[in-house]
């Protein structure tokens, strides 16, 4: 392996310890609930689920999970798309 990619790699373990340093602007991702599966996405500060809840009430259990898992990478408000 040259020693280029070996820094490389090194680099990376460093930064994958450092959650603090990505921020999602984006993200798309199929939810397997309890009920079924759900579409969620993230843009611009605004989360979206497919669920009935989250159309009702602007947040559910899916976005919520989502916003525990991507803790300090996304905005901790759940904002329901407009």
């Amino acid at each position: 392996m040259d020693s280029g990619l070996v820094r490389k790699a090194e680099k990376a373990k460093d930064y994958a310890v450092q959650p603090d340093r990505v921020k999602f602007t984006r993200y798309d991702a199929e939810f397997r609930g309890d009920n079924g599966d759900h579409t969620i996405s993230y843009e611009a500060g605004r989360w979206d689920c497919s669920c009935e809840f989250f159309a009702g009430h602007g947040t559910c259990s899916h976005t919520m999970a989502m916003q525990m898992m991507f803790e300090g990478m996304v905005s901790k408000d759940p904002v329901a798309s407009a």
